[in-house]
């Protein structure tokens, strides 16, 4: 009888993969049941949300008849599909944004820093993937954990840099910056 090599050993991918620095959060396992003729077998499906924690982030979704197998081809799927988050001082969004998918919707703001992440659990393990310290998050919708994390993709990818909002306007970037300056400020002495 062939036995498994040890964690560790030279079969084992999980050492062949060169550190790519992705981290992966699970966020959902699901067990599923196919009733046949012998009695049942069981599935797994895992939602699983990857980032580098510098603005890139992704999720995916994996089935198999078991767990670690299910969480490995979730990871895979999402580091497929990336996408890249602009953070305001490497720690928050740089405007309030809305996100939708089916009956899931979400508000996320942007917060001053020591804010923390205030956000629900798969929210929050989003916000985590991508590097963010300070925001606020709302859910309004559905509490489906799949369809919340597909809606905070919704809404991060409705993120704009400052950069190319003054690229639209035929504007210097510099110029932008100034007059949202003069807006806070004239916002602050209102108060």
């Amino acid at each position: 009888m062939a036995q498994r090599p040890e964690r560790g050993g030279r079969n084992n991918r999980r050492d062949e993969k060169p550190d790519d620095g992705f981290t992966d959060k699970l966020v959902h396992i699901n067990r599923v049941a196919k009733v046949v003729k012998g009695g049942k077998r069981f599935g797994f499906a895992a939602l699983v949300v990857v980032g580098d924690q510098k603005g890139r982030v992704g999720f995916g979704h994996g089935k198999a008849r078991e767990v670690p197998e299910a969480i490995r081809k979730a990871s895979e799927a999402a580091k497929r599909d990336l996408i890249f988050v602009p953070l305001a001082d490497g720690r928050t969004l740089h405007h309030d944004v809305h996100g939708r998918h089916g009956a899931g919707k979400i508000i996320m703001r942007a917060a001053p820093a020591g804010t923390g992440i205030i956000a629900g659990g798969p929210v929050r393990a989003v916000f985590e993937m991508v590097g963010m310290s300070d925001v606020v998050a709302k859910s309004l919708g559905s509490s489906n954990p799949y369809n919340m994390v597909r809606a905070a993709f919704d809404g991060l990818k409705r993120q704009m840099h400052p950069k190319d909002i003054a690229s639209q306007r035929g504007l210097k970037y510099s110029t932008l910056q100034e007059r949202r300056r003069d807006l806070i400020g004239a916002e602050a002495g209102a108060e």
